[in-house]
């Protein structure tokens, strides 16, 4: 079968979504969490930051494992998120 226009634009979406949730919601629960010391941190550079990350995370499974979905790429991707919200929230260029 032939992959359309809508079905590629389709596909690439549904290969991001993860990505795109868990950068999304990982800062939304830091900030709760770590109220005080990330007021001076905005979500938006944290999800922006963490979005990204996990992005690459999946481009990078996708390279490695040949298709996606492997819970290899999927724990990956929270550990890589974990570690950018700790850098960018915490780490030494915070502001």
């Amino acid at each position: 079968t032939r992959l359309g226009p809508i079905d590629a634009i389709w596909h690439v979406l549904n290969f991001f979504a993860p990505a795109v949730g868990v950068g999304l919601l990982a800062p939304a629960f830091a900030k709760l969490l770590w109220r005080r010391d990330l007021k001076a941190v905005s979500w938006t550079r944290l999800s922006a930051w963490a979005t990204a990350c996990c992005a690459g995370v999946q481009v990078a499974g996708l390279a490695v494992f040949g298709h996606d979905g492997k819970m290899a790429t999927y724990a990956t991707m929270v550990a890589v998120c974990a570690l950018t919200l700790w850098w960018v929230g915490f780490g030494p260029r915070r502001r």
